[in-house]
């Protein structure tokens, strides 16, 4: 079980903490790399065929601005790759969103909301599930803890 979670700046990591602490606290091997599709492709392709022959199962692809990193990288490959729009630019994000979820015909990316970091890795994690049962348990009894912390607050609160 591996992914590799690719952002196109250092200032996108705060976005992505949860989802890697996620994907590691349920047994998945997660690489995390800086690459720019605009000022690194060199590398950028590089590390795109070391993943493509080393079995990992998902590729995470965060960028912001004109957001062209997860589209670049499903270009390359065959791994699933979800894009995830970063909110860095006075468009709130929406540039971002647009870029990825607009793909041509033939090279798709599956997207999540903006600073959807937590949701990319339960994307993978439901993706690699079809290859790995344990992790479709794992995953319910991450949906039963959400559910009971939501029953906890609604305790608390309740009136």
């Amino acid at each position: 079980m591996k992914v590799t979670v690719i952002m196109g700046s250092k200032s996108d990591y705060p976005k992505l903490e949860d989802a890697i602490k996620l994907l590691e606290g349920m047994g998945v091997s997660t690489s995390v790399r800086v690459l720019s599709a605009h000022r690194t492709p060199k590398e950028l392709f590089e590390h795109i065929e070391k993943i493509d022959s080393q079995g990992y199962d998902v590729i995470i692809a965060a960028a912001g601005k004109a957001a062209h990193l997860p589209g670049v990288i499903a270009a390359h490959t065959l791994i699933p790759v979800i894009g995830l729009p970063i909110k860095s630019s006075t468009m709130d994000g929406l540039d971002s969103l647009l870029s990825i979820v607009q793909m041509p015909q033939g090279i798709p990316v599956a997207t999540v909301a903006i600073d959807g970091g937590l949701n990319s890795a339960i994307l993978a994690l439901q993706i690699m599930s079809l290859k790995y049962p344990e992790l479709k348990t794992k995953l319910k009894e991450h949906r039963q803890q959400m559910a009971e912390k939501v029953l906890e607050d609604d305790k608390a609160i309740g009136k």
